[in-house]
């Protein structure tokens, strides 16, 4: 298979680009396309074959369900067959927007989508592209990240050409997505509803609309089923091995600075991912180091602006690896708003391995 990129307005997709996607999904093929979050990988949603390409084509496995893209609220009906109170709520305040909801299904939902399970993961996407793919298909859209299984998200189209040339039929090139992390995942099919993803839209926001909001960090497995995606221990992996450093500002910064030596006089080849403040406050102590590529600088926005590091963090992550590290730091901008989801992805693009350190007494 050829993989086609046609380029489209982002504001205002062109109907003959849409249609043509829109006759690939409907034949049962694959379009990778833009939303606000990340670039996806979309098929029919009620088609079961289908969908089954989008598992083969990432390589993905059974056990990790797909969101479901829909055109609004008012479609809710059409795979779900039960919508609680608090999920028409929460519906009504952030779509189309950076937010899923765990329901119960449909009937109509193939089994392949959901892992098995009696829930299905909804959202309506806010990104024009998106919202018109589905419109000028008519049907639900099944769509993870359009990318292999478990390797960071694409946020730009090449990115997803990288990963999936020869795979995908269709790639709708839009610019870069503008959040640069995936959906928030609320469970509403269980009382109280549960958090079981950080994402665009922030738990602090969350709890205006649902006081009783629990937050469940889970490290699933990828042999059981999982409530939803992004639940796994790893995931957003780059090739070399991560390491995540939280804690202080200050004390954050030193630990890079001393494990970055540490590990370049083993002769690995370290990469330092990192916001632009911490990037810009180990710079001189690891001058000498960087000028002879013993230590590969990377930052991805700012501490003070989350939204700007929640936006670059993939693609910062893929251009580090790019650069060949046998070893990779990382540091996080906190873990209010959306650094939460920062933090979240960092910790699974790192199997687990968090240091947390503290100030010296």
């Amino acid at each position: 298979m050829t993989t086609r990129v046609r380029t489209v307005d982002a504001a205002r997709p062109e109907a003959e680009v849409m249609a043509d996607a829109a006759a690939i999904i409907r034949r049962g093929g694959l379009v990778a396309f833009p939303t606000e979050t990340v670039y996806g990988l979309g098929a029919a949603a009620l088609d079961a074959e289908a969908v089954q390409r989008i598992f083969d084509a990432k390589g993905r496995p059974s056990t990790d369900p797909l969101i479901v893209h829909i055109a609004g609220v008012d479609h809710l009906a059409t795979v779900a067959r039960e919508v609680p109170p608090v999920a028409l709520t929460l519906a009504q305040h952030y779509w189309p927007g950076p937010l899923t909801l765990v329901l119960p299904k449909h009937a109509v939902v193939p089994l392949v989508v959901t892992a098995g399970r009696d829930t299905v993961a909804v959202r309506v996407p806010a990104h024009p592209v998106a919202r018109a793919l589905i419109e000028a298909c008519g049907v639900p859209i099944a769509a993870p990240s359009a990318n292999r299984f478990s390797r960071p998200s694409p946020t730009t189209a090449a990115h997803v050409v990288d990963e999936l040339q020869g795979r995908v039929d269709l790639v709708l090139d839009a610019g870069p997505a503008t959040i640069g992390v995936e959906s928030t995942i609320v469970d509403c099919s269980v009382s109280p509803p549960r958090l079981l993803r950080h994402g665009g839209v922030t738990r602090e926001q969350l709890l205006d609309d649902v006081p009783d909001l629990l937050v469940v960090a889970r490290s699933g497995d990828a042999r059981e089923s999982q409530a939803a995606p992004g639940q796994l221990l790893r995931h957003y992996a780059p090739s070399a091995p991560l390491t995540l450093v939280v804690g202080g500002e200050t004390a954050v910064r030193t630990r890079l600075v001393d494990e970055a030596r540490r590990l370049a006089a083993t002769g690995e080849r370290v990469g330092i991912l990192a916001p632009e403040e911490d990037v810009l406050a180990v710079t001189p102590p690891l001058t000498a180091l960087a000028a002879s590529g013993r230590v590969l600088l990377q930052a991805y926005g700012r501490r003070a602006e989350p939204a700007s590091a929640a936006r670059d963090l993939f693609a910062a992550l893929r251009a580090l690896d790019a650069r060949g590290p046998t070893v990779l730091l990382a540091s996080g901008i906190g873990d209010e708003g959306i650094g939460a989801a920062v933090r979240d992805r960092l910790s699974r693009a790192a199997e687990g391995r968090v240091v947390v350190v503290t100030p010296a007494c």
